[in-house]
This record gives C-alpha cells, structure tokens and sequence, in this order.
C-alpha cells in the first residue's frame, strides 16, 4: 500500500464490493486488515463465510540463480473459524496442516503458477486463512480466486485475472454454485474448475461415472461462472488502482543467454536430435548430458563462448537450459508435423502393460500393474470398525472407511535422496487415487470392513497416479472387496502451438512428454462413465473443442488398459484372504442398544473377553463383530440374539435356576431375563419342597407360557422329560 505511514494508517478508508455469482452474493474488501503486504482482500459470503488471502512479492530474490519459480502457498485452517476450540487434549493449538489444507494449497499453486512469465525468480507467497465458517462448505476454491485478486495488487508480472469456482452436478442436471456438504453428497460430479476470461487452466474433480458429456456440459458452466468472477476483480482493480496505487516492483529473471540460442539451433539438428528417441529414461538423460557437452565444447571451440585469461574453466553452467530449449522445440515439431513421439508410439497408442495378483501370501490382497516402466505395487488391507479413520480438522469431525495412500520413494526414479516425509505431491495423487474408487465402493451395509489401499511406485516414467488407480482396483478385487465396477485410468498429454493454434492430444504421456509438453489430462473411468478427473496447463488454457477430443481419445485408451486388467483379475474374489479379519454384522433396535452394551460395558466386555471378538455398536444400532474367525463371530451373534430376545408365549429355553422361594416356586433368569416357575409348574405331580425338582445353578428347560410386558412377568412350565 502507497504512502502507508502510522500517522494515516487508521484513517484508510478500506474498499468493498459486492457482486453476484451464478445466483450468490459475494463480497471482496481490502485496505482494511494486512497493511504491510504488497496484496491483500478479504472475501465473504452471506452465509457467514470469511476468506482472508495475501500476496507477497519480494523484489530482492533470496537465489539469484534458482531455476524454478520460488512460489509457495500456504492454505490454513482456523478452529475459530467454526467455533471450534479443536486440538487435542493437551494441544489447543492448530498443528501441521490437514490433509484437506495441504490439497487445497496444491489446488490453489496449480492454475496460479503457469501465469507467471518464464524464468522469474522473485520469492512469491500465498496465504489463505479461513476467518470464519458456516461448517457447511469448502472454502478452497476461494483461494485461486482470492490468490489472483492479491497477485494483481502486488504489480507482479501476473498474467491474471485468474478464478476457481466449486460446481455441484446435480442428478436432475441443475448446477450448484458453492454446493454445501450435503449437496455434494446427494450429487453426481464435484467439480473444481480454475481459469482466465478465455480458457480453462485447471480441473479437479470426482464423479459417480458421467458421461463425457455431462463432464463437457459442466465444465463449461463453471468458465461462465469463472468469466463473472474475473470480471469482477477486473471492476474492484479499476477502484482499487485509483484508491490505492500499485507500486512498480523490480522483476528479477534468470534466463539464458538467448544471443546464442541460434548457434545451438544450427548444432542441434533435428537429425542430431534423432539420438534422443526410443531410448529408455536413463538413457535418454544419457544422451541428453552428451549434447549438453557437446555444446558446451562447440560454443567454446567456436569462440560464442569465451575463456577466461587467467586460465579458469569458461563458464558453460547456462548450456544446458539452452540445449533443454531446443530438444523441446524438436520434439514439439516432430509431433505436430509427422505425429512422432519420443518412444515410436502412435500418439494414441498406450505402452505394454503387465500385470499380475497375489504377490504377496499374508497381506488380504496385492496386484502389480506395470506400464512400459512404470510399475506400482498396490496392497489391501481390510479392517474392522475399530480401525476406521477419524477426520479431525476444522469442520465437524468425521470418518473415512475407504483410504488410499501413495508412496513415491526415491529409488522408483533411479534417484538417491533423503526421505523426509510425504510431501504433497504424494498426499495429492493418493486424494485422487481415492477419489477414483469412492464412486464404486460398496456401502458398509454390503460390505462392513474399513479398506487401506497403498501405492508403492516402485519405477516411475510417467502416470503413476493412474497406474496406482489400475493397480488399487485389481488389488481390492484380488482381497475379495465387491466394488460396483472396475476402474481404470490414463494420463493424456497436448503439445499445443500457440502462433498457429495447431495441436496434438497425446494418450499414455511418458515422463518426458509431460516434462516438454503443455497439458497433464488425467481421467480415471468404468465402463460407464468418469470417476475422477484432474488437468493442469502449462499455457494459458483449453479451449472446450480440446477437451472433447481428449474425453474421447482417452476413453480409447481407458477401454485398453481396462480389458488388460480383466485378463489378470477378472471378477471379484469369492473368498477373503484367511489372514483377513472375520467381520459379522447384527441391527440391534435403537431401543435396546442399553441393553445389549449392559450395565458399565459388562455385556460388551464378557463377549469380548470370552470369544477374542471385537464387538462395537454405532449409534443406530448397527452392530459389527470383528472376529478371528467363524466360530468366535458366531458366537458372539448368538450371544447378541439372545440378549435381545422377548420371551413369546409357546417358546421353550433352557433358563438357569438362580433364587428358590419356599412354597411358591423357582425364579429362574435367561441372558438377562428372568421368570418364575411357580410350584404347580414344576411337575404333574403336587410338589410339597420346590428343592425335590429343582436346586439353585440348575439350568432346566421350560415353556413359556404367561408375558405380561407392562410388568415384565414371565410366567415358565418345568419340560417333563
């Protein structure tokens, strides 16, 4: 902010409007929180949700000669926000961001980045803090729009305005703008659009398998949702730039020397460059550091690149950015013009897959799906309600039965490095493992186990992600869990020409492709629709011509990988694992839970303690018994059945003796229950001492034969034997 001082900081008359959006009012405000920050807004709803975003540009970079763009964003979750003291019990304090906050801050870096110009180094950060919340919704794609809002006061180099939009489809075809929780539920496709005025630069979405049409259909009206965002901030920059100023920062870049950029073209032929195809990833990179010395010597024998008098080696350190440059400028052309990819394939034509099950004898279910080289070894593990997890961030807590994890080690991509953790990278590609499956998990009524699917990538050349999808379907399957479909999934690529518009969309993109090209256009799909979507673009957007073609194409190659799948793994397992937990369900009526638990848990803890079960009833009575195998589950059921069974006149039991009353009759007791057998019951015979029948610990058969519920009094026969 211009001019800002301590003498005139409290008299700043901050600036706010309001706009509507598919429907819904939205408000942006700055000027009045963040002083200090070269960007900063505040967004708002009527429904009590607040969005506090800023954007820092520092004009000094911290590496002069970084070669990435040092952006980060940060997504943060406030208990306050909901009302929520939150923690633990002994931490009231929020810790290491959630799941939901890491992927919502990957989410937000994704469309704002490629909106930089190439070769910037200016340390650039993000910081979007949740303020206040109805707990009804997500506020994540807030951020990009919030994000591109605060970018655009700062004077970077920000080629924005940029907006992400939340859409609900629902099933009668309507749209929800900013979907609630409970309308994302009842909805088949949650969808997170990002893009500019003209194209769409970023998607994220779960399905319950729509149709390439449907998907189409949506995205489309998320960019006019999109379109009215961006002309919203274009209208508040207008006010705020006449209120405020934007200052003019100093843009540091680290390039290559472009001046000799021609002398590396007339070097590198595209007959030179012919080495680099159909070669392997490491022998690729191989032949890749070969021409980056060959250069190098070339420039320096030639003089372009001068050697410094006091003998030192000449500086060759920008080489290979230029030689980088070049390969990619060749390998874009030969595709656009012969439809050449580096490895000889069709550019829809997917790699050799091999796949294989039961890898390994003690887990409940494994499956290895390889792809050319890209390889992920997928393991089930299926546990009982004990082991569900519990969802504990800023909104309502919550629970997940189904989880998938993914794990990228060093060693799949040949490299040495320490492990320090899972990055978001790791926690953003097992989301959208998980998300392609949750459409065909079955319901814990058909299946009451909780699920862990793990992603072990053990060689990566590209679309791990999609492989982990392949890979997790064939292991559920494989561990005998009854998905409603198989999924499978592809990653498609685009090598785009901006001068001419020409295009060609890529199936199955290998490592390399996705390093030169412009488009990563993953869709996991069934038979009969999509599950799961995620696209980023390295250029300014998609047009929804493009889009079509790559449902389409991708569809081919899903259709593919799929039939291959079924070959290895065809139906669903008949039986689980015999090292998998045994898990046995029974609907205890909501009125007799109380019962069954028992005073202080005895019931409960006398099954468990006696069968080496499991036992744990919710709160609508579903009662699951984990057990260790068939005989101990059908004991505890017995068990169950019998605490919850009311004495019917004509039913005959085997009740244990416990009190004798003296001249009257037996009082006798049933898991639980108790009754009389009143003397005159005891025999045909008149019985002058109840002992002479019967004695107090004897179990006896009788007949019920009077129920006054009102009273709770049974009345019991003595069965004659």
């Amino acid at each position: 902010m211009i001019g800002l001082s301590d003498a005139n900081a409290v008299d700043i008359k901050p600036l706010k409007k309001s706009y509507t959006v598919a429907g819904k009012q939205i408000t942006f405000e700055t000027g009045k929180l963040c002083l200090l920050t070269q960007g900063s807004v505040v967004m708002s709803d009527d429904q009590g949700n607040v969005l506090m975003v800023t954007a820092g540009f520092n004009e000094h970079p911290s590496n002069p000669q970084a070669d990435f763009f040092p952006l980060v964003v940060d997504y943060t979750e406030k208990y306050y926000a909901n009302g929520k003291v939150g923690g633990n019990r002994f931490m009231k304090r929020e810790g290491r961001p959630s799941e939901v906050a890491t992927l919502t801050s990957r989410m937000i870096d994704r469309p704002i980045r490629p909106m930089f110009p190439k070769g910037i180094i200016n340390d650039t950060q993000i910081i979007a803090t949740t303020m206040s919340s109805d707990g009804e919704r997500d506020m994540g794609a807030w951020g990009i729009t919030w994000a591109s809002l605060g970018l655009l006061q700062t004077g970077a180099p920000f080629e924005g305005p940029v907006a992400g939009v939340h859409i609900a489809l629902m099933a009668d075809g309507s749209y929800i703008y900013s979907p609630s929780f409970k309308e994302l539920e009842a909805s088949v496709l949650d969808l997170i659009v990002a893009g500019t005025l003209d194209a769409i630069t970023m998607v994220e979405a779960g399905a319950k398998e729509v149709s390439n049409e449907q998907m189409v259909a949506a995205l489309s009206y998320g960019h006019d949702c999109i379109k009215e965002l961006c002309a919203a901030q274009n209208d508040f920059m207008q006010d705020y730039t006449k209120q405020f100023g934007i200052s003019e920062p100093k843009i540091s870049y680290n390039l290559p020397d472009e001046t000799l950029y021609s002398h590396v073209q007339d070097f590198l032929t595209r007959e030179k460059l012919e080495a680099l195809y159909n070669k392997g990833k490491k022998e690729f990179q191989h032949v890749l550091d070969s021409l980056d010395t060959e250069v190098a010597e070339f420039l320096v024998e030639k003089g372009f690149i001068p050697t410094p008098e006091n003998g030192e080696a000449p500086d060759t350190g920008f080489v290979g950015a230029m030689v980088y440059k070049r390969v990619k400028e060749v390998m874009r052309k030969n595709v656009l013009e012969k439809e050449q990819r580096l490895d000889g394939r069709n550019i829809n034509e997917v790699r050799k897959i091999k796949t294989e099950v039961s890898l390994l004898p003690r887990t409940h279910g494994s499956a290895l799906f390889q792809r050319g080289m890209t390889q992920v070894l997928n393991i089930t593990t299926l546990g009982g309600p004990e082991d569900i997890q519990i969802i504990d961030g800023m909104f309502e807590e919550s629970t997940k039965r189904y989880i998938h994890h993914y794990n990228f080690p060093p060693y799949s991509v040949g490299e040495v490095r320490m492990m320090r953790g899972v990055g978001r990278r790791e926690v953003g590609h097992g989301r959208l493992a998980e998300r392609a499956l949750e459409a065909v998990m079955p319901s814990e009524e058909e299946f009451p186990y909780m699920v862990r699917s793990v992603s072990e990538v053990t060689t990566c050349n590209g679309s791990s992600s999609m492989a982990s999808v392949c890979g997790s379907t064939m292991s559920l399957m494989n561990a005998g869990v009854p998905i409603k479909a198989p999924v499978s999934g592809v990653a498609m690529g685009m090598i785009y020409d901006e001068s001419t518009g020409a295009y060609k969309i890529l199936s199955d993109i290998q490592a390399q492709e996705d390093f030169l090209g412009d488009m990563d256009f993953k869709v996991a799909r069934t038979e009969k629709g999509i599950t799961a979507m995620q696209l980023d673009v390295k250029i300014k957007g998609l047009q929804m011509k493009i889009f079509e073609e790559a449902f389409a194409q991708g569809k081919e190659a899903s259709e593919y990988i799929l039939a291959e799948m079924l070959k290895t793994q065809p139906k669903v397992a008949e039986k689980l694992s015999p090292y998998a937990p045994l898990i046995m369900s029974i609907q205890v009526p909501e009125e007799k839970i109380r019962e069954v638990i028992g005073k202080g848990g005895e019931n409960v803890q006398r099954m468990e303690k006696e069968y080496g079960v499991n036992v744990s009833i919710a709160d609508d009575g579903m009662t699951t018994i984990t057990a260790p195998d068939q005989v101990s589950g059908d004991k505890a059921i017995a068990d169950i059945k019998a605490l919850l069974w009311e004495p019917s006149i004509g039913d005959m039991v085997s009740w244990n003796v416990v009190k004798i009353i003296d001249g009257v009759g037996a009082i006798v007791e049933f898991k639980g229950k108790s009754g009389m057998i009143h003397i005159s019951k005891l025999s045909k015979e008149r019985v002058n001492n109840v002992e002479d029948v019967v004695k107090v610990g004897d179990t006896v058969d009788v007949e019920v034969i009077q129920v006054d519920k009102e009273k709770w009094r049974v009345g019991l026969k003595l069965m004659q034997k």
